[in-house]
């Protein structure tokens, strides 16, 4: 079933979007996998209208009751692809989701890791979409580093492509069974070894191996992995978006802490609400050049 807007992120950012386009008419489904951020919040107090301090939980499950009191679709799964063929397709881990129009609200992007060499070699060798890249690496030995389940999708990608997967979970456990022809290294990852380009990485226990590729793929997907593989421009960490949400891909948005700003809840729900408004315009504007045809 293609929808009209599938939201990425279940915050702020994504419910005040949904509440927008489900009052405007148009079918709208939100996915996320959890409070986000918010759920470390111990008091809120300064956002409009609560005199009383409320938690990051409860004012976020407020705002999810308020979005299925109008009917909006609240789907809780995590988000690990995103593509586009003629629309768009977000993929979890157990569904797929079409749409025309894509708003990514995921949160603040997280903290690259910090392994000597990684920065360093993005783009020569260090990749962070599987589905973009797997095919300069035919035929090669990849390492994907990550332990959960983002990185079993990317290694999954890779498999019928690549020579060969190693999972590098960096010293912690998988938390997903990976297939039997994934190899698994559980050792903390030191460095990334290559000058021009990736030729291996360096453990803690000294041992090294070699590889022509890496793939991060750490925790759950986060904006600007979705974003990178559709070739959104992003801003450092950030998705880059203009003054109406909208990132240089036509029909995919951004909005929160994913886009930089404040990182406030009372920004984030603004942004929510212009990526909405923005989104419509678009779906609206496809209608009407698809009946003209």
């Amino acid at each position: 079933m293609m929808r009209d807007i599938v939201i990425i992120g279940k915050g702020p950012a994504g419910i005040s979007a949904a509440l927008y386009i489900k009052r405007a008419g148009l079918s709208v489904t939100v996915v996320g996998k959890d409070h986000g951020a918010l759920a470390k919040a111990e008091k809120i107090q300064n956002y409009f209208g609560y005199s009383i301090a409320s938690t990051g939980v409860d004012l976020v499950e407020s705002g999810w009751k308020q979005a299925q009191a109008l009917g909006v679709e609240l789907v809780t799964d995590e988000v690990v692809d995103l593509s586009w063929n003629g629309g768009f397709t977000v993929k979890t881990a157990t569904e797929e989701y079409d749409a025309q129009a894509v708003i990514i609200a995921t949160g603040s992007a997280r903290k690259a890791p910090r392994i000597a060499g990684l920065a360093q070699l993005e783009g020569r060798g260090v990749s962070y979409c599987a589905v973009c890249d797997a095919f300069f690496y035919r035929g090669k030995r990849v390492a994907v580093l990550g332990n959960a389940r983002y990185a079993l999708h990317e290694a999954k990608e890779l498999l019928p492509v690549v020579g060969s997967v190693t999972l590098l979970t960096n010293g912690l456990p998988a938390s997903d069974p990976f297939p039997a022809e994934i190899r698994v290294l559980d050792k903390p990852v030191t460095a990334i070894l290559g000058d021009e380009q990736v030729r291996g990485v360096s453990f803690s226990d000294g041992t090294t191996e070699e590889f022509d590729g890496l793939f991060v793929a750490l925790g759950s997907a986060a904006a600007g992995d979705l974003a990178r593989k559709l070739g959104a421009a992003m801003n450092g960490t950030h998705v880059d978006v203009d003054a109406d949400m909208a990132t240089n891909i036509p029909g995919l948005y951004a909005a929160g802490d994913c886009i930089g700003g404040m990182q406030q809840v009372s920004s984030a729900v603004a942004e929510g609400a212009k990526a909405a408004t923005s989104a419509i315009a678009y779906v609206r504007q496809a209608r009407v050049s698809a009946a003209k045809k």
